[in-house]
């Protein structure tokens, strides 16, 4: 009877922990992975665009017996260094956004300044947030993503499309076109 009544309460400890963790918990879950994913490929969309051209990565640092250099000519825009450049420092990044929630939309933004709003540990939480989403974004799909980058695959644009869709599955088809259209009439409306 005592086994059973110290095996009781071991349950009802484990219990109350773990229900004071899950209260407790003051981080919030990305939810709309869709949405978030976005927002990471709007911020390599971002790096894509403001790149600059680059020469070739000259890798002929040896010499012959001849005198003449030996080694590769590589083109910068096919290189591991352009990937890691764009990857670099991009959930880094990731932390100047947080979530602005409407009636019906939550959607991922840029913040220009953090004093402007009302709710500043919130925004911060959901900042920190949607860093850690990136990170395990990028850590399940950086080495595909890399080779499509080095490809030139991915171009400004087509971002979303490419980490969002095809990679990692957090858009579906139909979400994305959706989205598209409404951008669409968006420009038509503004015309």
């Amino acid at each position: 009877m005592a086994g059973s009544m110290s095996m009781s309460m071991s349950m009802l400890h484990l219990c109350f922990f773990i229900l004071l963790g899950i209260l407790t918990r003051t981080s919030h879950a990305v939810h709309d992975k869709c949405a978030a994913c976005k927002a990471v490929a709007e911020e390599l969309e971002i790096g894509l665009s403001s790149e600059r051209p680059r020469n070739h990565l000259d890798m002929r640092h040896r010499l012959d017996s001849k005198g003449q250099r030996q080694g590769k000519l590589i083109d910068y825009t096919v290189s591991e260094l352009r990937v890691v450049e764009l990857l670099d420092g991009l959930c880094e990044k990731m932390e100047d956004y947080t979530l602005k929630k409407d009636t019906s939309t939550h959607e991922w933004i840029k913040v220009n300044s953090w004093d402007n709003l009302t709710n500043k540990q919130e925004a911060r939480a959901y900042s920190k947030d949607i860093s850690s989403y990136c990170g395990r974004l990028l850590e399940d799909t950086e080495d595909e993503l890399a080779e499509l980058i080095k490809k030139g695959s991915v171009k400004v644009g087509g971002v979303s499309k490419v980490l969002c869709q095809d990679l990692s599955k957090h858009c579906s088809q139909t979400s994305v076109s959706h989205a598209a259209e409404v951008d669409d009439d968006e420009i038509d409306e503004e015309l």
